[in-house]
């Protein structure tokens, strides 16, 4: 077996046992892209051998996506496929593993008018809200991992040779996942558990906000009473351990909705809705974003911030050291997968419910009630440098340094 096989098979038994953790009996689902289907098939025998009952895969193709776009009238954007919703809805609730499968072109839809964007994004996100709190609150298992496509790789390796782009994109997403070692398994229990050190020492702290200072960057974020502190692996409602997303370097909670002050600055381009977005900053009054600029793809970051009036406030704290493999490893992705493991970074629109005590179990009106927002989007945006300190704001006001320089400070 070539070297590049053997990783395919590591990389796909990682996926399938750490990342989604199928059980016997159990179904999985897979959303991909045709560019994946050598990677899947391999993910499709690990699950069966690991006892799946059934492996569902959903198929896209990013040339018949981008010629929706450009050849299909307004209002086909302003829908999505009810049964395709309740199929999902029907598959969470009898408890299937959920796997997606990332390698679409970063700027797939470049040129696209925003507005046919923003209204199939916001079609989805309300034909998929309940299956989204199923997501949201660990009630199933779910994974997001990433395979190149020859369009993904270009972005990341302009100028490497052709017929060498997609290797070197595999090789770095191998690395990036510790697919890469002898036991990568072994490896992500080692990683789950250095994360979690940093977990339980924040959540020992109870901070009462956040301060950030960097270039470009001074903003407070008050945290939830409640508040949770999360990193690396979830548990479902089944108390069955999964890994959402695969690379992790990050610790999360969720900010108290209106609590959030200041103006912060992205450090990475966001690729979203098929365009990069790129330069930008948001400035908060009392939770709301009141102003945006970007010097690219403003347009599709305001319709972004317009999808609801949840979107126009924040879901996600996320932190992760500028030393992190992935940040060394000195590549951009254009993916947010892997860039926010690269920074620090923010999500835009809803929050965890596992982020808070007792959220799990919680209503939609009780999570409001203790401060988390609610949006038919989440997008994170990549805002550490190594240049960031944070500040952790105790009950009584004192400072204490979490970041400095970009990186941890205890």
């Amino acid at each position: 077996m070539s070297n590049f096989q053997n990783n395919l098979e590591k990389y796909a038994e990682l996926a399938v046992k750490v990342g989604v953790n199928v059980q016997k009996g159990q179904t999985l689902v897979v959303n991909t892209t045709l560019d994946a289907a050598e990677f899947v098939r391999v993910v499709v025998k690990k699950a069966y051998e690991a006892g799946a009952h059934n492996v569902v895969v959903n198929w896209s193709d990013d040339t018949v996506t981008r010629t929706k776009y450009d050849l299909a009238p307004d209002d086909a954007f302003t829908e999505y496929p009810e049964w395709r919703a309740k199929e999902v809805e029907d598959l969470a609730e009898k408890g299937a593993a959920f796997m997606s499968i990332v390698s679409a072109s970063p700027d797939l839809l470049k040129g696209v008018k925003s507005e046919r964007i923003a209204s199939f994004q916001k079609a989805a996100g309300t034909a998929l809200a309940k299956y989204r709190k199923f997501i949201q609150s660990d009630k199933v298992s779910w994974t997001v991992i990433a395979a190149p496509s020859p369009a993904w790789a270009n972005m990341v390796f302009p100028d490497a040779p052709a017929e060498s782009k997609v290797e070197m994109l595999w090789d770095a997403i191998f690395k990036a996942t510790r697919t890469d070692l002898d036991n990568p398994v072994e490896a992500w229990k080692k990683h789950d558990e250095t994360l979690h050190e940093k977990v339980d020492y924040l959540n020992s702290k109870r901070y009462k906000k956040l301060r950030y200072k960097a270039p470009g960057t001074d903003l407070t974020i008050e945290l939830p009473k409640g508040h949770l502190w999360v990193g690396a692996g979830s548990v479902n409602e089944q108390g069955h351990e999964f890994m959402a997303n695969m690379p992790t370097e990050e610790v999360f909670t969720v900010p108290y909705k209106t609590g959030v002050n200041g103006t912060v600055s992205s450090t990475k381009p966001l690729s979203y809705g098929g365009n990069i977005i790129d330069n930008f900053s948001l400035t908060f009054e009392n939770g709301r974003i009141v102003d945006v600029k970007a010097e690219e793809g403003e347009e599709i970051l305001k319709q972004l911030v317009e999808t609801d009036e949840g979107s126009h406030y924040l879901g996600e704290v996320a932190l992760v050291p500028y030393n992190s493999p992935i940040s060394q490893s000195n590549l951009l992705f254009y993916n947010t997968l892997f860039d926010e493991n690269a920074s620090n970074h923010l999500a835009i629109g809803s929050a965890y419910a596992f982020c808070i005590e007792g959220g799990k179990k919680m209503s939609s009106e009780e999570l409001a009630e203790n401060g988390l927002n609610e949006s038919l989007t989440h997008v994170d945006f990549m805002i550490g440098s190594s240049e960031m300190d944070i500040d952790g704001i105790t009950g009584d006001g004192n400072a204490e340094p979490v970041f400095r320089k970009g990186d941890w400070a205890f």
